[in-house]
């Protein structure tokens, strides 16, 4: 689909607010936590699979990966319009729609490396929603790490994962405030759709035949975060892949 002529727009993450949300200790009492749903062949949910100590200690990671060099910013899609989702990327860098080594929609920096310690988190992901002794558990490889910070009214077009040559699944952790998660189908956009809620701490795991399936984030509901994770108003996914590149 080619590049923007114009780059993205480097931003900062502004320090932790206070959040009209769930207190910690009633985000711990989650009485779906490790319940596991297989929303459609190949898509596994699992409500709560990260502690909130996790959930803080990526948090905190985010931080530090979201500074410059190679830092947070708006991406810009060929078209020339920026997304309303800002991002940092780990192993690899994604500018739509393409992985580079170097931050070339910004500042042109090394990307930052994945950190093996979320690596390692996704391969156990994986294990989790296809069973330690799948093939996917056993092969998974992960290299690389998209971001992206929601803040209030921010929100993510239906897209598939394309770029990459890899068909290993997509590993998305979401923390801060729930979203709806919208599945349509892996040839179309267009309804109908699996809608999910994601809450901070649930994990989603999409692969298999429906790794190239069309998703999005229409919608993201304030002030539904755990108070105290560090993050601004909004929600952060991390999702992790194996490129094949």
């Amino acid at each position: 689909m080619g590049r923007s002529r114009l780059g993205g727009v480097p931003t900062a993450l502004p320090p932790p607010e206070r959040q009209l949300g769930l207190t910690l200790g009633a985000a711990a009492d989650r009485k779906d936590a490790g319940h596991r749903e297989t929303c459609l062949p190949g898509a596994v949910r699992v409500s709560g699979w990260l502690d909130l100590e996790m959930q803080q200690s990526l948090v905190a990671q985010f931080r530090h990966w979201a500074l410059p060099p190679a830092g947070l910013r708006h991406p810009r899609v060929p078209s020339g319009n920026l997304m309303s989702v800002q991002s940092v990327c780990l192993g690899w860098h994604w500018e739509p729609y393409a992985y580079s080594k170097t931050a070339d929609d910004t500042d042109g920096a090394p990307v930052k490396p994945l950190p093996k310690g979320l690596a390692d988190l996704a391969r156990a992901a994986v294990a989790e929603a296809y069973g330690r002794d799948s093939p996917e558990a056993a092969t998974y490889a992960p290299d690389a790490a998209i971001l992206n910070l929601y803040a209030p009214g921010a929100h993510l077009g239906l897209h598939r994962d394309g770029e990459e040559p890899s068909d290993a699944p997509v590993v998305t952790l979401s923390l801060g405030d729930s979203c709806l998660f919208r599945f349509a189908g892996v040839d179309r956009r267009t309804g109908p759709f699996t809608d999910l809620e994601l809450r901070s701490g649930d994990l989603l795991v999409f692969g298999e035949p429906n790794r190239r399936i069309h998703h999005g984030v229409p919608k993201v509901l304030d002030g539904t975060a755990p108070w105290g994770l560090g993050l601004p108003p909004g929600r952060l996914s991390i999702t992790v892949r194996e490129t094949g590149l």
